[in-house]
């Protein structure tokens, strides 16, 4: 689909093919508007209700075309009431409105994180966090604390840990861990979520031994006597998974309650939450009740056949609990991680010639719940990262459209990292939305190219390539992969480097998105994406109220300024859900 229709706007359609049809029916309606005088006069007549909010004093980047800029903006019942001039605003205050003057800060839409994990993101705040660690040793050391607090016995989880990041780039063996914590079962989830590390007692309990074998789409890391080393790849987890204790259901709770709080501080209004079981979904239907879910919450059914069949025959949900939860997309895995050397590849990894990665699903079944979603009104969304995962996802889209043809479908990819030029023009064709994470590429350039080769690294995180045909790209953080904050997306987007200006000019330049591109990605093109550009993703009357008060205007200063940008307070149907302290 295009990005002119995404925002609604006309296609590109030569003015000789409009006239015939367009211009005739224009002219009608022009006629039959009534004057500027009869409008003013049925203003006038018609009874004022004060603002409840207004915010003045403002640089205003509304995200609507149609008036791209503002200073003010009132708010009433939750919806946006007036965009435009402190004069105009002022003309709704009454004496029980609530003004606040934004002192010349910068105000955008509330953004949205299109592709990130809420639950995952409570468990990584409430467990052991690994992000950052430069080393192995640094890993046990963080785990050796925790079960110095925790009973004997008791398992001990945790995320966040990355060999790429350390002197040692290849996977680690479970020999050191298992030395340090040796009474307590202990499982560390990579950075990516695509694969685990288990102590020796984890195995035991799991009943892991040299003759278990590889499942379907997992793989266990082996020694040269095929012992497993303790890494278990993709669906190799499940091996682990199955033994360890679910979190109580106060514990889950406490999990969503503290990623919601998390995300306000970083001026996310909204999460298009990538897969999740039928339990997290009635928790998060639990909290909107409660009036807890203060979140434009996209959840995506996680691939499970009871909870598929469930809610297809429930039907598409949209704005539950005065527009808190959606439940109207699915979401499916192709394949794996390029980080664990899992995403399905086309040809074999440059770094490891015996290696295609991993089909986690096969293309007959991610054609057959796409159909289903089809005819039952849901959005499908599949993983894919590598070149074949990709392809054999647009393969499947495209015979489940054939067999069950709907127009307004907005079939997604997830992350579609690595893209086969051939590939490139089939998204826009068969109206598939590239979902992708702009933090990603510059998370993993340090090593993205010795997996690729220099010709698969040209479609590598391929923004600029992608846009070019027409599709929109919903950006999203991927989180706890990544932090939570949604600038570093917009900065990579922009700038292609990381934190501290490496490489210099970017990593394939080539491929950034203007200012402008980045603001959409992050408000108006995930509201195009989760069927909510009506009502969210930009601040236009009539919309929800969801907007974030910045302290710095991130159009305009230097790319490696933008970083340094707090988020002043952010605001969710008119009301402050996060004030900075």
């Amino acid at each position: 689909m295009s990005a002119s229709a995404a925002l609604g706007g006309f296609p590109n359609v030569p003015t000789s093919e409009m006239r015939p049809t367009f211009l005739p029916a224009l002219a009608g309606a022009l006629l039959a508007m009534p004057s500027a005088a009869t409008i003013g006069a049925q203003q006038s007549a018609a009874p004022r209700r004060p603002a409840d909010l207004i915010v003045t004093g403002a640089r205003i980047y509304t995200v609507d075309d149609s008036r791209p800029t503002a200073e003010a903006i009132a708010v009433r019942d939750g919806r946006i009431l007036f965009v435009g001039s402190a004069r105009g605003a002022r003309a709704l205050q009454g004496p029980k409105t609530q003004v606040v003057d934004a002192t010349g800060r910068t105000i955008i839409p509330g953004m949205t994180d299109a592709h990130a994990h809420l639950l995952g993101l409570g468990q990584a705040l409430r467990t052991v966090d690994l992000t950052g660690t430069t080393s192995y040793a640094d890993v046990i050391a963080r785990v050796a604390a925790r079960a110095r607090q925790v009973p004997a016995g008791s398992w001990i989880i945790g995320r966040g840990w990355d060999q790429n990041d350390w002197g040692d780039t290849r996977f680690p063996t479970h020999d050191a861990l298992s030395r340090a914590v040796p009474s307590n079962p202990v499982v560390l989830e990579r950075v990516d979520g695509h694969a685990v590390l288990a102590n020796a007692r984890a195995m035991q309990l799991a009943s892991v031994t040299k003759e278990t074998r590889d499942p379907e789409g997992g793989r266990l890391e082996r020694d040269s006597a095929g012992t497993p080393t303790g890494v278990f790849v993709d669906n190799a987890g499940s091996l682990i998974d199955r033994v360890v204790p679910a979190p109580s259901a106060a514990e889950r709770r406490a999990r969503a309650l503290a990623a919601i709080e998390e995300m306000h501080r970083w001026g996310l209004t909204g999460i298009h939450d990538a897969g999740e079981p039928r339990a997290a979904i009635e928790l998060f239907e639990s909290l909107a009740k409660e009036g807890k879910l203060d979140l434009r919450t996209y959840v995506m059914v996680a691939d499970d056949s009871a909870a598929l069949a469930y809610y297809f025959a429930r039907g598409p949900q949209s704005a539950l609990y005065d527009g808190r939860l959606w439940i109207r997309s699915v979401k499916l895995y192709a394949d794996g991680a390029l980080g664990s050397r899992g995403a399905a590849m086309l040809e074999p990894y440059s770094d490891d010639p015996h290696n295609r990665g991993l089909l986690v699903s096969t293309p007959e079944h991610l054609e057959a719940v796409a159909e289903e979603a089809l005819r039952h009104g849901f959005q499908a969304c599949v993983h894919a990262i590598g070149d074949r995962g990709n392809r054999v996802v647009l393969d499947a889209y495209e015979r489940a459209l054939k067999a069950v043809p709907v127009a307004d479908h907005r079939f997604r990819i997830e992350h579609a990292q690595v893209v086969s030029h051939d590939d490139i023009p089939r998204f826009a064709a068969l109206d598939v939305i590239p979902s992708m994470q702009a933090v990603h590429q510059t998370s993993d350039m340090y090593w993205a190219g010795a997996r690729l080769g220099a010709g698969r690294e040209l479609g590598a995180y391929a923004w600029r390539s992608l846009l070019n045909t027409g599709v929109v790209i919903p950006n999203g953080s991927d989180f706890p992969v990544e932090g939570v904050n949604p600038l570093r997306s917009f900065h990579a987007a922009i700038s292609r480097q990381d934190e501290r200006g490496w490489p210099p000019g970017g990593w394939h330049p080539e491929q950034t998105m203007t200012r402008e591109e980045a603001l959409k990605s992050m408000t108006i093109w995930p509201a195009f994406a989760s069927f909510m550009e009506k009502d969210a993703g930009s601040l236009t009357a009539g919309k929800y109220a969801d907007f974030v008060i910045l302290d710095r205007d991130i159009m305009t200063v230097a790319a490696d300024e933008v970083l340094g940008t707090s988020v002043v307070s952010t605001w969710i149907a008119g009301k402050a859900v996060y004030t900075r302290r």
